[in-house]
């Protein structure tokens, strides 16, 4: 089961990414996160969802790919928007429209958790709260710090999803949250 492993590249990479926004951390530990973002969130994740498509898992396999895509793509846009600032002039609404066309998607998901279990409502619904802070947070670096935390809360939220499948698919041990749904 690839869950347990695009589940941990996500929610690791989130976290790493929010120390730097919730600023627990200095800019001079975004090279680090550069790395985990396309390879461990990205790529990582990206072959998890081909995995979970495989499977015949269309939601885990068309969530953890587009995440994986999504991880890449911020790696090569915040690279290249610092390695050359000239390609970049005046990306702010760009960047607001982006992170909110991701919050929209990310609703989407959300609707399909309902009938899943509680650790995937909890990891969408934040990270939906997330995008939109990130959308705002361009503007305002009191909404970016907020977001960092939020995100922060939904990247540990996958990381504990993470071990409840893994627990549960290998020690038959049930976490809370774990249990399946249906609210819709």
């Amino acid at each position: 089961d690839p869950g347990p492993f695009g589940l941990l590249c996500f929610g690791m990479t989130t976290c790493m990414l929010m120390f730097v926004t919730t600023e627990w951390t200095t800019k001079a530990f975004i090279p680090t996160v550069f790395c985990y973002a396309m390879f461990y969130g990205g790529l990582g994740q990206f072959v998890a969802g081909v995995l979970e498509l495989i499977k015949g898992n269309t939601f885990g396999g068309t969530a953890f790919a587009s995440y994986g895509a999504f991880w890449m793509g911020w790696f090569l846009l915040e690279y290249l928007s610092i390695t050359n600032k000239a390609m970049f002039p005046g990306v702010k609404s760009g960047k607001s429209l982006w992170c909110g066309l991701w919050a929209v998607l990310t609703f989407g998901f959300f609707i399909v958790t309902l009938r899943k279990n509680g650790c995937l409502m909890t990891i969408f619904s934040t990270l939906v709260i997330t995008f939109a802070l990130l959308s705002g947070g361009v503007w305002s670096p009191e909404c970016e710090q907020a977001a960092g935390y939020w995100g922060f809360f939904c990247g540990s939220s996958a990381i504990y999803a993470a071990f409840a499948f893994l627990y549960k698919q290998e020690l038959g041990i049930v976490l809370p949250g774990a249990r399946p749904v249906a609210y819709i």
